[in-house]
């Protein structure tokens, strides 16, 4: 395929109305349009389906999933009970006896879809769609206006059943009932009704919930605030600062109550109750140990733990994923390299945590998986491995770039974690490892390609691949600049997004995320600088709004839950350039663009104290809990006290 044939979804369609706020205004005659949305609670997800039909009627549909509720036999997405039901399948008003035909006027989102609509009885009908926080059900909040001259008789038609579907635990009903809250059933000119639609699935012993609409929509608001309100960035560009406040939400909502206790999921309609190596333990879990989020803390925890149980004597490959609720495992891929994921993730964590108890906790699961990568090791050096993570998706050779990367770090955060929990012999010997393996990777996996000095992902490889960034976000620098030229040339960078692989006709975001991480943590800040910012626009105001993306077009552009913790992890790990140097220390390298004199990321609750950093004029301030700690010019090591 012809790069002038790839045309990712970026167009500008939406605006920022306000920090946190979008709004798509619909323009008549604008032609018909969809997108889709995922809000998710911790018993269930809703899939949300908006837009306008082609004669400027709303477009609505929502898929239901509901985490307690599994189905039979035990797979990886579809055990997941969901329904699905459209707007005209779901209970209706009346005005004056005749049906309400709803033409949007507005979209809005916030963290809660708003969709406003008119109707030609002079009706504004606006519905605020979300997931229960803690319930069991999908809502709607409808606020129904009188804005004609003269007395309406409002109607509302009967709940909805729909068909039931069969599980471990019995049939599980699906229904949408709709409740008056407040208003009269005569509206005058200019008075409100107010109603709540809840679309729930339950198990047969269960009552049928009556959720207070208004309650669960502010408990929603509550918890955005909970997972925003930590690790604040501003850097002057609207873009970048609000993707980057709605990929935390992204992040943190897709926490899930299961019989295994909470776990972090990928989401996008088939993955829930499950983890992943490199979702969860490897792209998620070192961005909740920056954020202090209880919830996203005991998850990761959670996550680590479900993977104890497969480390045997005989150093048989972990599982890629464990699933539903903990009962089952996906591994149809062979070794992808999960115990480099998860070895790199766990460290990352548990010193970005700060928490010497869960730091002990995990410390023998880390050691085993060092001791499974060091045992993968080929004759030049560096660890083997059946596939990546693209599964087979693309070639990967007998060892690749990126599994031989994340077992690189994760020697060297697991030589800090071990000094600072005493076994000071494990640490030297873990350093004194990643030191050959820095070696082993610049002699097996450097080379030049195309003229760029950079890295072939593996042995046979002769083209650009994305994951060449990822040595950059590990701190090894030797050929940086080539990397990131190669990386941000036309041969893999499209316009809003960058190709697996140069000739191919694939973009998965991950890839691209860990590139953008990498070239700011290797001072290239400035040259990617106006990549980063498109990007930002086309995932935040584009066609697919607002978060980064799996994969396109493979998967229709599902925004799974843990790309939204790599793209924070730019400004963190990348930007500011932080990095553990222990249980109780970090180093601060930032790398902020030329074009950006100022930024700030504040109220950070890592390394067990609450940090603050601003970047002004080339200098770097710390606080720590309020007071400064530091004010340099320079790359610091800086000492968090006890």
């Amino acid at each position: 395929m012809q790069l002038e044939q790839i045309r990712l979804p970026q167009k500008k369609l939406w605006d920022i109305a306000d920090s946190g706020v979008l709004v798509r205004k619909v323009r008549r005659g604008g032609g018909p349009w969809q997108d889709s949305l995922e809000l998710s609670g911790l018993q269930m997800s809703v899939f949300a389906r908006f837009g306008v039909t082609g004669d400027g009627r709303l477009d609505f549909s929502w898929t239901g999933t509901w985490i307690p509720l599994r189905t039979i036999p035990v797979e990886t997405c579809s055990a997941n009970f969901q329904s699905s039901s459209s707007l005209e399948e779901l209970p209706s008003f009346t005005a004056d006896g005749e049906r309400c035909v709803e033409s949007p006027a507005e979209f809005r989102f916030d963290g809660i879809l708003h969709v406003v609509s008119t109707t030609p009885q002079g009706l504004e009908i606006k519905r605020s769609v979300f997931a229960s926080p803690e319930g069991i059900c999908a809502l709607q909040q409808i606020t129904v206006t009188n804005c004609s001259g003269k007395n309406i008789d409002m109607g509302v038609s009967p709940g909805a059943e729909f068909q039931s579907g069969a599980g471990g635990r019995g049939v599980y009903p699906v229904s949408a009932s709709l409740y008056r809250c407040r208003g009269r059933k005569l509206l005058a000119p200019g008075e409100k009704a107010e109603y709540t639609l809840a679309f729930c699935a339950r198990t047969p012993e269960q009552p049928l919930p009556r959720p207070d609409g208004r309650a669960e929509m502010n408990a929603r608001y509550a918890r955005i605030a909970q997972l925003t309100a930590p690790v604040q960035l501003y850097t002057g560009v609207p873009e970048i600062d609000n993707e980057f406040y709605f990929s935390k939400l992204r992040a943190g909502e897709n926490i899930f109550r299961t019989r295994a206790g909470l776990l972090h999921s990928p989401g996008g309609r088939c993955y829930y109750a499950s983890v992943w190596a490199n979702d969860q333990l490897e792209y998620a879990a070192p961005w909740f140990g920056f954020t202090g989020d209880e919830k996203g803390i005991e998850a990761s925890l959670r996550a680590f733990e479900l993977y104890i149980p497969f480390m045997g004597a005989d150093y048989t490959p972990i599982p890629s994923s464990i699933i539903s609720e903990g009962v089952g495992y996906w591994n149809k891929r062979g070794d992808r390299g999960d115990a480099a994921m998860y070895a790199y993730g766990a460290a990352r964590f548990l010193l970005a945590a700060g928490e010497r108890s869960l730091a002990l906790k995990l410390k023998a699961p880390i050691e085993w998986s060092l001791e499974f990568c060091r045992r993968k090791l080929n004759s030049s050096g560096v660890p083997e491995s059946d596939t990546d993570e693209l599964e087979n998706r693309l070639p990967a050779g007998s060892a690749n770039l990126c599994t031989a990367s994340l077992y690189y770090d994760a020697l060297r955060m697991t030589a800090l974690l071990e000094r600072d929990l005493g076994d000071l012999k494990r640490s030297a010997a873990y350093a004194l490892q990643a030191d050959e393996l820095e070696k082993a990777i610049e002699n097996y996996f450097g080379c030049t390609i195309h003229g760029f000095e950079t890295y072939r992902y593996y042995e046979e490889c002769g083209v650009l691949r994305a994951w060449m960034g990822i040595p950059l976000c590990m701190g090894i620098f030797r050929r940086s600049a080539g990397t990131v030229e190669a990386l941000f040339s036309d041969r893999l960078w499209i316009g809003g997004g960058m190709l697996s692989a140069e000739g191919d006709d694939k973009v998965w975001d991950r890839s691209a995320l860990y590139a953008f991480r990498g070239a700011f943590y290797a001072g290239c800040g400035e040259r990617v600088f106006p990549m980063l910012k498109d990007y930002s626009a086309a995932r935040l105001t584009g066609e697919h709004i607002p978060y980064p993306f799996e994969a396109w077009p493979e998967n229709d552009c599902r925004q799974t839950s843990a790309e939204s913790a790599l793209y924070a992890r730019i400004f963190t790990e990348g930007w500011f350039g932080i990095a553990p140097a222990g249980l109780r220390s970090f180093t601060v390298r930032p790398n902020p663009p030329a074009q950006v004199s100022e930024s700030e990321l504040c109220n950070v609750p890592a390394f067990g104290h609450r940090l603050d950093f601003s970047l002004k004029g080339g200098t770097l301030e710390v606080r720590c809990d309020g007071e400064t700690l530091a004010v340099t010019d320079q790359t610091a090591t800086v000492e968090v006290p006890e």
